[in-house]
């Protein structure tokens, strides 16, 4: 195949764990932007699960959405959305993994995805703003009276913890677990997280058919119950619909947010006259632009199902294809000064919440609504909050996430720890 040559050392990979567990490699994507904006990734063969000689890496804003809405022809199903898994994966294992509805196509992606999607609407999550707002001031007060602490734990996963098992019909004594089995799955590139991914996997799926016998004898209105009674085709969903449905809501719902919790604090505190002017005016545009900077998904993947074209470039049937939002939402062709993190950016039309389409982020809404909760109770509460010592990046080839970030949550608290 003929892909132009650019000057990135040999074996540079765009889903290298060990870059990005040391740094988001945005002078690489601004080359491809300008050079190779469709650029071959040689890659050998089994590394990250997959037996093929590489992918195709899209870099640039039009490119990315012109695949994401193209799943006619560009398909999360045929090897997943994810470009990066363990590399001792089973074909059994890989297999199991296309059970979840991120690597579903139409028309049973549409069909599972439009059992719960009435929970997801914008005014379906804002009835939760009260509980949320009472969650996230709870949260926040306890970090004060601590005085300093690690804001990943303490802070950046709560509030998505606990919204997510708020819908699914976690019992609040659970949800910590929920947290952890939900590490345990996305971790496995990361040293830190000892657990193997397959047991977090194993855990969420037990733990969910135990919520399935809980809701058969007292139904509520969460996403657990919603799911029980669904059919598809007049056929209920079999244990392994149910229990990966269940699956992929929890993971979601706790890791992007998290992170761009994580990452969009750290921005303020990079940025102190964007903090002190969201502190002042909270401009209704600051969540997007916190999303777009922090893009806290690095990439998704899709398979070629026939030749085509993307940019100009010529992709054979069967080959994958790396939608790089990240670099998509610093495309300069579409945002002024995209390395600004300017809250007052407008328009905004960035693809955080995995580009457009049938794959759009299912709970974009209730992730919006979360951020702006828990930045306006921060800015309330802990104005002067500061951080301390360097982040530790979290090792993997598709999350853009920070694992620890110690800081102290008021003025006065001691700088080191």
């Amino acid at each position: 195949m003929v892909t132009p040559a650019v000057a990135l050392p040999p074996g540079f990979d765009f889903t290298d764990p060990d870059l990005h567990a040391e740094r988001i490699p945005f002078e690489e994507y601004a080359l491809l932007r300008r050079s190779a904006p469709v650029w071959w990734n040689p890659q050998p063969r089994g590394v990250g699960g997959f037996d093929d000689d590489g992918f195709w890496v899209v870099s640039k804003h039009r490119d990315v959405r012109d695949v994401s809405r193209r799943s006619d022809v560009f398909s999360s199903g045929c090897k997943g959305a994810i470009p990066r898994l363990e590399d001792d994966i089973s074909p059994e294992e890989f297999q199991a993994t296309l059970s979840v509805l991120i690597n579903k196509d139409a028309p049973e992606h549409t069909k599972l995805r439009g059992l719960v999607s009435r929970l997801f609407t914008p005014r379906a999550i804002e009835a939760l703003r009260p509980t949320l707002e009472q969650r996230a001031e709870r949260i926040v007060a306890a970090a004060i009276e601590g005085g300093r602490g690690e804001f990943v734990r303490e802070v950046a996963s709560e509030l998505p913890m606990q919204a997510i098992a708020e819908l699914i019909g976690v019992p609040e004594e659970d949800r910590v677990k929920l947290f952890e089995w939900s590490n345990q799955m996305t971790g496995y590139d990361d040293a830190d997280v000892t657990v193997d991914s397959r047991v977090g996997a194993a855990e969420i799926l037990g733990y969910s058919h135990q919520l399935a016998e809980t809701r058969r004898q007292k139904p509520g209105n969460d996403v657990v119950s919603r799911l029980l009674s669904a059919t598809i085709d007049g056929e209920q969903l079999t244990p392994e619909q149910f229990g990966f449905f269940v699956v992929m809501l929890a993971v979601a719902g706790n890791e992007t947010t998290r992170n761009a919790t994580t990452m969009g604090m750290m921005a303020f505190l990079e940025h102190p006259d964007q903090w002190e002017l969201f502190k002042k005016e909270r401009p209704t545009t600051a969540i997007d632009e916190i999303v777009r900077y922090t893009s806290p998904l690095i990439c998704l993947q899709r398979t070629a199902l026939t030749d085509t074209v993307i940019g100009g470039t010529e992709v054979k049937a069967g080959q994958r294809v790396v939608m790089l939002y990240v670099s998509a939402n610093y495309d300069e062709e579409v945002f002024d000064h995209p390395e600004r993190f300017d809250i007052t950016r407008n328009p905004n039309p960035h693809l955080g919440f995995g580009g457009t389409g049938a794959h759009y982020c299912l709970g974009a809404n209730l992730a919006r609504l979360e951020l702006e909760i828990i930045f306006n109770k921060i800015a309330d509460k802990m104005p002067d909050i500061s951080g301390l010592g360097d982040p530790a990046r979290f090792r993997s080839g598709w999350i853009n996430g920070i694992k620890r970030f110690h800081t102290a949550y008021r003025s006065g608290c001691p700088v080191a720890l």
